[in-house]
């Protein structure tokens, strides 16, 4: 017969040897896997699409976000900052030395907490423009109660502060309306305490930062450099801007987004007053008069440093030392504008600073994204179906490139001379 001969393979099948054609063994060793005659190796998955797995489309672009445009760009930044230094140390050294130094530092922190409130609502999507109010009207209350010592009466304009910024927070969060409009809101409030005071008023405390200016500045910069590391982090960064918008801007962001903006426009009311407390104080060392100010040109040089720091104006993108790099270098620019005598208003320079940091943005938004997933490459997920092999049609191991196989030449074994002819 034509079967009539067979054998047994070690795992105990027949293989047929005679009259049919034997098959290859489809298993091989390695890992590999035999196809008729072709081989295919199943594709590990790259452990980067494992982290991309857990990201949720809806709460932002999947991947990580690209921080080699923050990092070039803080490079340049440092640039400035060591070019404006030297034009003040060669043109201006005495602005820089002794006491005026500390006044800088001073002046640095006042600005450095300003610009890291700002900092702090624009990466969580809800922009506070009530510092400069807010940090304007601590200022006078320092003034007209600091005689009852710092601690309290900072501790009083905190409470204010935080207090009015919990109320912005349940406008924005609760009714999920833009920060800028509910922070408006507040500095208006806030601006309506400022006009009951429409004289100057001498600084009745007696504390004097320049004492402790390095500590002030040192505890900024800090707190900055902190803030910009856990925010490099990839499951931080997501979760601080979860509250921009994806889709439709009216659309809520769920929980997360809502306590994480409402966190940071409490923390930068907090930050405003004790920014305000300090600058009275130090217009008090200088013996120098609070003027009752809008602030507003106090909020363009915070958000103008938190921009030019690389901060993107639409939220969750920002790099780890830009916001303290843009605080130095606009409290520089400031510095050298009143040495020179420029005479350069406060609100041109948060102009500028704020146009600069709107070109910044664009560039962080256009080379931060996250890369986009390559359906042509050996890492994308298009074969998710099949898991751990590669089937589509784009590959060199598909079964859509197999070569022809030919028709296996034998005897014909049922034709006139096969061995049924011999029973004739």
């Amino acid at each position: 017969m034509a079967y009539d001969s067979e054998a047994t393979d070690a795992t105990g099948q027949r293989r047929y040897r005679e009259g049919f054609r034997e098959e290859s063994d489809l298993r091989s060793e390695g890992g590999a896997h035999s196809v008729v005659g072709m081989q295919y190796r199943p594709r590990a998955t790259p452990s980067a699409n494992l982290d991309d797995v857990f990201d949720d489309p809806s709460h932002g672009e999947v991947g990580r976000d690209r921080l080699g445009v923050h990092f070039a760009w803080e490079g340049v930044l440092l640039l400035g900052v060591v070019a404006i230094a030297f034009l003040l140390h060669s043109g201006h050294r005495d602005t820089i030395t002794g006491a005026n130094l500390k006044e800088l530092l001073v002046f640095g922190s006042v600005l450095g907490l300003l610009g890291l409130g700002a900092s702090m609502t624009l990466r969580a999507g809800a922009v506070n423009l009530a510092l400069g109010p807010v940090a304007a009207a601590a200022a006078l209350y320092y003034a007209e109660h600091g005689s009852a010592g710092v601690v309290p009466t900072a501790g009083m304009a905190v409470a204010f502060a935080a207090g009015l910024g919990l109320v912005v927070a349940v406008l924005v969060v609760g009714f999920h309306v833009p920060g800028w409009a509910g922070s408006l809101a507040a500095a208006l409030v806030a601006i309506v305490w400022i006009q009951k005071h429409p004289a100057p008023l001498t600084v009745s405390g007696e504390y004097d930062p320049t004492g402790q200016a390095l500590y002030l500045f040192g505890g900024f910069a800090a707190l900055t450099i902190v803030a910009g590391l856990l925010g490099s982090i990839r499951s931080i960064r997501r979760g601080v801007g979860r509250f921009r918008p994806v889709t439709d801007p009216a659309r809520r962001r769920g929980g997360l987004g809502g306590v994480v903006a409402a966190l940071a426009l409490i923390g930068s009311m907090a930050m405003a007053a004790v920014a305000g407390v300090v600058m009275a104080a130090l217009n008090g060392a200088t013996e120098q008069v609070v003027a009752p100010t809008e602030g507003f040109e106090l909020t363009g040089l915070a958000l103008g440093a938190a921009l030019i720091g690389g901060v993107s104006a639409y939220g969750r993108r920002g790099g780890v030392f830009g916001t303290l790099l843009g605080v130095t270098l606009l409290g520089l620019v400031v510095w050298y504008a009143d040495a020179a005598r420029w005479h350069i208003s406060l609100y041109a320079l948060a102009a500028g600073a704020i146009a600069v940091g709107l070109v910044v943005t664009r560039l962080v938004e256009t080379f931060g994204r996250p890369l986009p997933l390559d359906e042509e490459s050996p890492d994308d997920w298009s074969d998710v179906g099949v898991p751990g092999t590669s089937w589509s049609t784009g590959s060199g191991d598909t079964w859509a490139n197999l070569p022809a196989q030919p028709a296996p030449a034998r005897a014909d074994q049922w034709g006139d001379e096969d061995r049924w002819s011999s029973l004739r």
